[in-house]
């Protein structure tokens, strides 16, 4: 089986570190880390299991990237410090982790994919 692979959308860098660190502690997971809505965009060539999305990122909010990954039917969540009721209506059930996150947190979310990934 094709290793389990991680997006990380976040444009600060202590704390997408901090991200990637939770996740390949909980799993033996490739994570990618981009900065922007833009290096998200062009990373998604190469297919994820799962994608961590801050909402404000530096070249705009990550609305319309997760409702495309909604649409390709790719497991998100959004870890941000911004308001989850400010979600456009249509993503307001997306899994949401406020700043400041917990490490079971993500470990939930990271296990969650990781099992659907695994037992369809």
């Amino acid at each position: 089986m094709a290793p389990f692979r991680v997006l990380i959308l976040e444009d600060d860098a202590i704390l997408a570190l901090d991200l990637e660190t939770i996740v390949c502690c909980w799993t033996d997971a490739e994570v990618t880390a981009c900065r922007s809505i833009a290096q998200a965009r062009k990373a998604m060539t190469d297919g994820f299991d799962l994608a961590l999305l801050d909402i404000d990122v530096v070249d705009g909010k990550s609305y319309e990237f997760a409702e495309s990954l909604r649409s390709s039917k790719l497991p998100f969540a959004f870890v941000s410090g911004a308001m989850q009721d400010d979600c456009p209506e249509t993503l307001r059930d997306a899994a949401f982790i406020p700043k400041p996150y917990t490490q079971r947190a993500i470990e939930s979310v990271v296990a969650s994919a990781a099992g659907a990934r695994r037992h369809p």
